[in-house]
């Protein structure tokens, strides 16, 4: 199994959002920033999560991103399968045609691995993420850094 940059980067921006949203829609310019995701390819990620129901756009001055409903009922395994990634350890893809058109010897082994993955991801929340110490620790020198970042942006533009 492999989770792919794109599975990654769709869940980390999803946890931002959760933990900025409280304050409004979140821009992803300003997620771009905290998680050092270029901004194009977030945009795609979102365009397929707003299609999928996970996120609501708001437009014009303070516009951005929230989630679609709490972060409590938005599991990481949706996040996943929103943008089209799977949790699929076999190489056949669960289709058990991995050996000229039969299961392989090991099709069970990692057909239950898959299993166990997609059980673990779809128990876990955003909002369970979110109240993790690690990932409050995370968040505060993210957001820390980022106003450094904005003020250095304020202050060079204005003396220049």
């Amino acid at each position: 199994m492999r989770l792919t940059t794109k599975g990654r980067y769709a869940v980390t921006a999803m946890l931002d959002l959760a933990v900025h949203a409280v304050d409004g829609p979140v821009p992803l310019a300003d997620i771009s920033q905290r998680q050092g995701i270029s901004l194009s390819y977030l945009e795609q990620l979102f365009a397929k999560l707003r299609r999928e129901g996970l996120v609501d756009s708001a437009r014009g001055p303070g516009g951005g991103y929230r989630l679609s409903r709490s972060s409590g009922e938005i599991t990481v395994v949706q996040v996943i399968g929103a943008i089209d990634e799977t949790v699929e350890a076999t190489r056949c893809g669960g289709l058990a045609n991995c050996q000229d058109g039969e299961p392989c010897l090991t099709h069970e082994l990692w057909s239950d691995l898959s299993q166990q993955i997609y059980d673990f991801l779809s128990g876990i929340s955003l909002a369970q993420l979110v109240e993790k110490r690690a990932v409050q620790e995370v968040v505060v020198r993210q957001d820390l850094l980022h106003h450094q970042r904005d003020r250095r942006l304020v202050g060079g533009s204005a003396a220049g």
